[in-house]
């Protein structure tokens, strides 16, 4: 994958102008004549701003939102096989039925992909989070019919798996592009402390003798959680590639649109 235009464009490395007018050709656009001036506070940004004071409520709202969910998907995608079995069907049934999930949870992301060509990431992934809460409470009460258990933990594959991949774009789109990286990668390594305890939390509620609707329940709300954080993630909008003016396309990079037009 080639770097972005932006980072290019601040970094400035060895054949930044040849790989930027590339990729700008790529796209349709004109060339640049020359890389812009980068102002030495641009240069001396580090990847520690995502805990400045401009993006510190990004990271903490992004983090715990992904921390809260991956609970939610983890006790669907670890106690399924558990559950089943419980219920009185065969291992390789118990299987049959993770497969579903697998299924729709690949489903899910696919289509939340193609959703976000006409649709807003944020709101795409609020209402699959929300989803994601319904169809968990609705697997801890599905009867022991494993046609049904099959469909329903698609769904909640579906959903469950849909809002993972809308809160990735999240975080490509909340961390400006100097920490795009390490914001991501902080969301995500300390947010997967959720699928360690989701497992375990599960587990000791089913050996105090709390049954499998209110488990369900219980797990689900962490996708509830997330969705409510979301709602106060504020995002700044997004900057269209314009086809035409040379005047918009140098506001939107940053850069000095050359005299000849391609």
């Amino acid at each position: 994958m080639p770097e972005s235009i932006h980072w290019l464009a601040r970094k400035q490395p060895a054949g930044a102008l040849e790989q930027i007018n590339a990729t700008l050709r790529r796209m349709g656009h004109e060339a640049i004549a020359a890389l812009p001036e980068v102002k030495l506070e641009e240069r001396k940004r580090s990847i520690g701003d995502i805990f400045s004071p401009e993006l510190v409520k990004i990271t903490v709202l992004l983090t715990i939102a992904y921390f809260l969910h991956i609970t939610t998907f983890y006790f669907i995608v670890k106690w399924i096989p558990e559950i089943v079995v419980r219920m009185g069907f065969d291992i390789s049934e118990a299987g049959s039925v993770l497969v579903w999930t697998n299924v729709g949870g690949a489903t899910g992301g696919a289509v939340l992909a193609f959703l976000t060509l006409r649709f807003g990431v944020k709101g795409l992934t609020i209402g699959a989070l929300v989803l994601s809460t319904v169809l968990v409470t609705i697997f801890g009460r599905s009867p022991a019919d494993l046609e049904r258990l099959s469909m329903i933990s698609a769904f909640a594959g579906f959903f469950t798996n849909a809002a993972i991949v809308g809160l990735y774009a999240l975080f490509a789109r909340a961390f400006p592009t100097h920490v795009r990286a390490f914001g991501t990668g902080f969301a995500i390594g300390v947010g997967r402390g959720g699928s360690v305890l989701a497992p375990i939390i599960a587990g000791f509620l089913f050996e105090g003798g709390v049954g499998l609707p209110t488990v369900a329940i219980v797990m689900s709300v962490g996708s509830l959680f997330a969705a409510g954080l979301l709602l106060l993630l504020k995002l700044k909008p997004e900057k269209a590639i314009p086809a035409e003016a040379e005047s918009e396309s140098s506001e939107v990079s940053g850069l000095e649109p050359s005299a000849a037009r391609t």
